[in-house]
């Protein structure tokens, strides 16, 4: 771990009203895991993007393998051995394992495409990783935890000697978490350098050697990772001490708000009934593909409901379609915000508008321009929304701000039931803790609060009370006094009895 292989020095980068890198240093050798950590907005993304030949930089040096680079194109840059998995899946999903993997670098034998060839190359390079995936399934019909597998797999089959993980294991379960581990240190043993970005810093003791510490745009600190703590990490990070990162406040336990009785949908929810009541958060907690995301979609009417019925303040609601759980004041801030919870192309002021418009127009239909920027407006201050106006476009939003305009446009219409599904993926530290006040503000308001999430140091931390699936099935209920890790993963994986309780 001696060789330095990537030397950055004086980067600067500027998009329109925006500073993104601002004399930043960057430094790679070979054989190692350097995590590179900041919030979002701190520049990471921007300087592996350069490094990867997807932006140009507007000036300072660049060194790979010991030659000074120009400006690269993302072709240039894999052929020098830099390879990307971004933290936004780039599949054709249209197209088999195999044709994603060599996508732009086909193999052709007189003049035609040679599937066979390439699903032979793909089927040995995932067996060497230990990936069980058929090299001839399409991709669009694998689970995003398979799909962020094969995007690691066509990294890796570029030969790359340098490999950017723009948070890889967001969509992975625990074991497949376990499996990138094991290939990241067989690449460490074969010298290839790896750039790590992860909000999920207890991932870091596993695999991290230096970590490297951006804010604002501009360099802060590296070091080697046993040099340090996690505190110090933190505090390098936000710039201030996090003083609780799981920040909870005491309500009194109200009457109930909501209640699904024997709920069926498709068959990851079955017969799935709770109450949410005033004054507490409910976290659901289970393995993936227990049901929790299905269970969301199916009482905010995404996908079809076999049975069941859905009680709000004492009455019965029908939710046939989505617009049916708006106007009963239910509402879900989704698990993919960029692909089912926000318009990117349009600005702040539409995402927030859009949902509300049968509040915002007059009688002919037409919007009332004030009451859309009084609404917009407040909803940006009462979030605290990071931007210098609500008509700058959703897409140049970081992760957490974005999300708080998910949950922004819901309250603008005073819902009643606000349900949350991974609510902090993908989202630093300390934006992390706003989304929690956030959750804690909507319980103190009176309005019942459930949110799904895979971390259990969060549904621990959060939660008032903890519902664990399993199968499509409620496997247990506990209070957050009475919760444990052992409970909680005995609960996510009793496939023998799907009816259980915290205290047997």
């Amino acid at each position: 771990m001696d060789d330095l292989i990537v030397s950055m020095e004086h980067v600067y980068k500027s998009f329109p009203g925006v500073k993104a890198l601002d004399d930043v240093h960057f430094e790679l050798r070979s054989g190692e895991v350097m995590a590179l950590l900041g919030e979002n907005g701190a520049g990471k993304s921007t300087l592996v993007k350069i490094l990867s030949g997807v932006y140009a930089r507007d000036s300072g040096h660049m060194e790979i393998f010991g030659r000074e680079q120009g400006d690269l194109t993302p072709k240039q840059a894999q052929e020098l051995g830099v390879a990307i998995i971004h933290q936004e899946l780039n599949m054709c999903r249209h197209l088999s394992v195999a044709e994603n993997m060599f996508l732009g670098r086909e193999k052709t034998r007189l003049g035609t495409l040679s599937n066979r060839e390439m699903e032979a190359e793909a089927s040995t390079i995932l067996r060497d990783l230990k990936i069980d995936l058929d090299p001839r399934k399409v991709v669009g019909e694998l689970p995003v935890s398979k799909q962020q597998m094969v995007e690691i797999a066509k990294a890796l089959s570029t030969n790359a000697r340098v490999l950017i993980m723009d948070e890889p294991t967001s969509s992975l379960t625990s074991r497949e978490i376990e499996d990138l581990f094991r290939i990241i240190r067989e690449l460490k043993n074969k010298g290839c350098g790896i750039v790590y970005i992860s909000h999920r810093l207890e991932e870091l003791q596993y695999i991290v050697d230096r970590v490297t510490i951006m804010r604002d745009g501009q360099f802060i600190a590296s070091m080697n990772y046993q040099d340090t703590t996690m505190d110090e990490i933190i505090s390098l990070m936000v710039g201030r001490e996090i003083r609780e990162q799981f920040p909870r406040v005491s309500c009194k336990k109200g009457k109930s708000v909501f209640e699904v009785k024997h709920l069926n949908a498709g068959h990851l929810v079955r017969d799935v009934g709770f109450q949410l009541h005033e004054g507490e958060i409910v976290g659901f907690a289970g393995l993936m593909g227990a049901g929790r995301t299905e269970t969301t979609r199916a009482i905010f009417g995404v996908d079809p409901k076999t049975s069941g019925e859905i009680n709000l303040d004492g009455r019965t609601v029908k939710i046939h379609k989505v617009a049916d759980a708006i106007r009963a004041g239910i509402v879900l801030a989704p698990e993919d915000r960029k692909k089912d919870g926000l318009c990117t192309k349009l600005s702040i002021r539409h995402n927030i508008a859009l949902p509300n418009l049968d509040t915002l127009c007059d009688k002919a239909g037409i919007v009332r321009r004030a009451r859309e920027t009084r609404m917009c407006e407040h909803a940006v201050n009462s979030l605290m929304i990071k931007t210098p106006s609500v008509d700058m476009d959703v897409a140049t939003l970081s992760g957490g701000n974005q999300q708080k305009v998910v949950v922004a446009k819901w309250l603008a219409r005073n819902s009643r039931v606000v349900m949350f599904d991974e609510p902090t993926r993908g989202i630093d530290v300390a934006a992390k803790v706003e989304i929690y006040h956030l959750m804690n503000k909507l319980k103190q308001q009176g309005i019942a609060v459930m949110f799904v999430s895979s971390e259990m140091s969060e549904i621990m931390g959060i939660a008032d009370r903890i519902i664990v699936m399993c199968d499509g099935r409620i496997t247990g209920e506990m209070t957050a006094a009475q919760a444990t890790q052992e409970k909680i993963l005995t609960l996510a994986t009793r496939f023998d009895k799907k009816v259980a309780t915290a205290n047997e």
